[in-house]
């Protein structure tokens, strides 16, 4: 028999259902997964060796599990992901408020109407998507919206009085009775609320108000909370802690390939705008080095952490940034400059706190510092190390681009230049395009100008060219010729 077909109690029964508890849903929809050598994770990466086998186990072990880790993490996408894990549908007593199941029910309404209609109870069928519940916690929340509380209009339309169960008004736990229960930023959760969960986590049991009331709630509970809340705003109480099963630590991606695959997979991006801009692969590089390097970075604090988010948002700004210009410039077809990283600024500014050092010189010239450490991290990577002392009569590898700035005087690239008028510019260098087919002999004809420009900034950050920012783009000199410009 399909769901469909299965309206009454008698029915079910005949079908042979047997009911599971959610925590054994979970295990045994895993258990055959991992058989298969099948992910229940899909589009989480860079957990596959770290988080997710803990995860697994934790599921397993039936375990409330919490997840601990800074911002921008996936704790949460994690979370949601489970519910993946459970069976696709579950059957309900029909009308009932808690999803009760009807070989073991619960409330009141759902006894009631078994013992009335028996075997007629009519059943309806839940959807696994419907079976996941997310609160924020957040220090307004009260322990009436997570268990409930007597509810007057009800008493009063019934004409019941306060000492009735049936005027109770149930919470957002008991309403996630069989599913999956997500508590975000647990620490923000005022202690004597936390302390309403230690019950229900031992043993299944909720108290409102004075009402004698033993309700087993079928719930996996899953908390999540940032380490830095347990010093700035909260903490979770201790004995909550002890009847959570298993806390589980997430971290960021830890190579950029990693946090490559992830920005690419989640930044929302206008198929126009995917066709029109091309990125060359050393800029997607660069852009995810900037998030490692404000990880890093003295100027923002590293307890508050920096979200993947950064990099997703930054990715979405540097094409629009491209596509507005080849707008402006009315060309089908661009492709993405170094210059138009400045685009990224406000994204990074959103995302990252800063400490006092990092007030003092303002968001913005911090977002350039990680974008400078950025090109100087990965130029080593690509072209022979720059010394800061160089001995008499050594041969520089860089010194013919050098001698190019001193002669010639300068190169401005404008942020509205035309493809051409790009490319134009930077032809005049030929050492540049020397440079690149001795050491990065390999690099696509489509990201030779990015390459260009890229070899331009590193030797800006490592002093051997000056890199100044006009209105209308950025100008690059012989670094002795611009001091004496400035006199």
């Amino acid at each position: 028999m399909t769901v469909e077909n299965i309206k009454t109690f008698g029915e079910l029964k005949s079908s042979g259902y047997q009911p599971k508890k959610i925590k054994d849903e979970l295990r045994d929809n895993l258990r055959k997964k991992i058989a298969k050598k099948q992910s229940a994770f899909e589009g989480i990466h860079g957990y596959e060796h770290t988080v997710i086998p803990e995860l697994e186990r934790a599921i397993l072990s039936r375990h409330n599990i919490n997840l601990l880790g800074l911002r921008g993490q996936a704790k949460t996408r994690l979370a949601r992901l489970m519910v993946n894990l459970l069976d696709e549908w579950i059957p309900f007593v029909e009308g009932s408020e808690i999803n009760d199941d009807p070989f073991n029910p619960m409330s009141r309404y759902a006894r009631e109407l078994l013992g009335e209609k028996g075997d007629e109870t009519p059943i309806s069928w839940l959807h696994r998507d419907e079976r996941f519940y997310e609160k924020l916690a957040t220090p307004d929340v009260t322990v009436a919206d997570l268990i409930g509380d007597i509810d007057p209009i009800k008493a009063a339309n019934l004409k019941l009085s306060y000492a009735d169960d049936r005027v109770l008004h149930f919470g957002m736990i008991p309403r996630a009775n069989r599913s999956i229960f997500v508590i975000n930023e647990l620490p923000d959760l005022q202690a004597r609320i936390q302390v309403a969960l230690f019950n229900i986590l031992q043993e299944g049991d909720i108290q409102i108000r004075g009402f004698k009331l033993r309700l087993p709630l079928d719930v996996q509970f899953i908390f999540t909370a940032n380490p830095e809340d347990y010093t700035n705003r909260g903490s979770i109480v201790t004995p909550l802690k002890d009847r959570i099963g298993s806390q589980i630590i997430t971290h960021y991606p830890e190579t950029i390939q990693t946090a490559r695959t992830i920005t690419e997979q989640e930044a929302r991006l206008d198929s126009r705008q995917s066709e029109a801009v091309y990125v060359p692969s050393l800029a997607k590089d660069l852009l995810e080095q900037i998030g490692f390097e404000a990880r890093e970075s003295e100027y923002i604090d590293y307890k508050s952490g920096v979200s993947a988010r950064m990099s997703i948002t930054a990715f979405e700004n540097l094409l629009s940034t491209a596509e507005r210009r080849a707008l402006r410039a009315g060309e089908e077809k661009t492709s993405v400059r170094l210059s138009d990283f400045m685009g990224i600024i406000p994204a990074i500014t959103g995302k990252v706190e800063l400490v006092y050092e990092g007030e003092q010189e303002g968001a913005a010239a911090v977002a350039e510092v990680l974008m400078g450490s950025a090109v100087k991290t990965l130029f080593a990577e690509y072209f022979p190390k720059i010394e800061k002392l160089e001995k008499q009569n050594q041969k520089n590898e860089y010194q013919e681009i050098i001698d190019w700035f001193f002669n010639e005087g300068g190169l401005e690239i404008s942020d509205d230049a035309t493809d051409s008028e790009y490319r134009k510019e930077l032809d005049k260098i030929i050492p540049l395009k020397q440079l690149i087919q001795k050491y990065q002999p390999d690099t696509p004809k489509e990201d030779l100008n990015f390459m260009k420009e890229f070899i331009l900034w590193g030797l800006a950050e490592y002093k051997k060219l000056s890199k100044d920012r006009f209105t209308e783009g950025y100008q690059f000199k012989d670094p002795f010729g611009s001091y004496i410009s400035r006199l």
